[in-house]
């Protein structure tokens, strides 16, 4: 069956594509690593036609795009669907480039009140682009309406859904932390970032985040641990991961199940491990969330692109 959509999802680092038929299935796949830091400005149409023209030959072929390639430093901008927003939600605020070609809008929300609202202001703002898609997939795969889905990565975000609405979501620096905090520290002294893999002392870690001081008196302990060889130097790295992905889980712990994890599989894993220690289990989804979460979104048009399961 010809395909009726080229879904894209073209991040900062790199750009994937997919084309999908009138039936949802994925036919063939792309991947470039040409990311928006990688495009100049005012070249996106340029890169676009050079990698993906081809595949924009055939006449009715639609084109989503997801992920920063909507953001101020992409091609154009997409502004934000507020939350609680839906698969209709996003559908009806695509922005189109040209007839053929939209940008999907990421999320965004609100949270509480602070402890000083008159001072600091009505709360706290966060946003998502390109994770939103996945989410959607996710519940599209599943066929939950209500989950609480986690998507690790540099900014790990854990997202309410309830009614298969985004409720509201948050946003954790833990891969940005964690790489700071190996690469620029103190702590980079004594970590051996190449070392292999330390099952035990990752778990160790993320139960020891769960009491205590709290993670600026834990990230302290690994240098620690290191002066005083509590731990080998080769265990030094995962337990620092451990404690950070830890903490990320304190911070979540009240946030209710079913818990869905969608991102790229080495990280996944060691989400995956860090909730079954603290006796929390998930569903574990891929990349295949951002093509269903396109197709969703292909499927809510009017008229659809792509046809309603039956």
């Amino acid at each position: 069956m010809s395909a009726v959509l080229l879904a894209v999802d073209w991040g900062t680092s790199s750009l994937r594509a997919a084309l999908i038929d009138a039936h949802g299935q994925v036919q063939d796949t792309r991947e470039f690593a040409q990311g928006i830091l990688h495009v100049p400005q005012g070249e996106f149409a340029k890169v676009f036609q050079h990698r993906l023209g081809d595949w924009m030959q055939a006449p009715e072929r639609l084109c989503l795009i997801s992920g920063m390639a909507g953001s101020r430093q992409g091609w154009q901008e997409a502004p934000y669907c507020p939350c609680p927003a839906g698969f209709e939600d996003l559908s009806t605020r695509l922005h189109w480039i040209e007839p053929r070609i939209a940008l999907v809008p990421g999320l965004h929300c609100t949270h509480q009140k602070t402890l000083d609202a008159d001072r600091i202001g009505p709360g706290q703002d966060d946003v998502m682009r390109g994770e939103e898609v996945q989410i959607f997939g996710a519940l599209s795969i599943t066929g939950l309406s209500q989950a609480t889905v986690v998507l690790p990565g540099t900014h790990s975000k854990w997202a309410q859904v309830r009614d298969s609405r985004v409720q509201r979501f948050q946003t954790f620096m833990t891969g940005e932390l964690f790489a700071l905090l190996s690469q620029h520290s103190i702590l980079a002294r004594t970590l051996v970032t190449d070392a292999p893999w330390d099952e035990a002392a990752f778990v160790h870690a993320v139960q020891q985040a769960q009491t205590g001081p709290g993670p600026l008196a834990h990230v302290f302990g690994t240098r620690t641990s290191a002066l005083f060889e509590r731990l080998p130097a080769a265990a030094l790295t995962s337990h620092l991961s451990g404690l950070l992905i830890g903490e990320e889980l304190r911070a979540t712990r009240d946030m209710p199940d079913p818990l869905l994890l969608v991102g790229n599989s080495t990280l996944s894993a060691r989400y995956a491990l860090a909730l079954r220690a603290l006796g929390r289990s998930c569903t574990v989804l891929t990349h295949e969330a951002t093509w269903a979460g396109l197709a969703s979104l292909a499927r809510n048009l009017n008229p659809p692109v792509i046809h309603h399961e039956r």
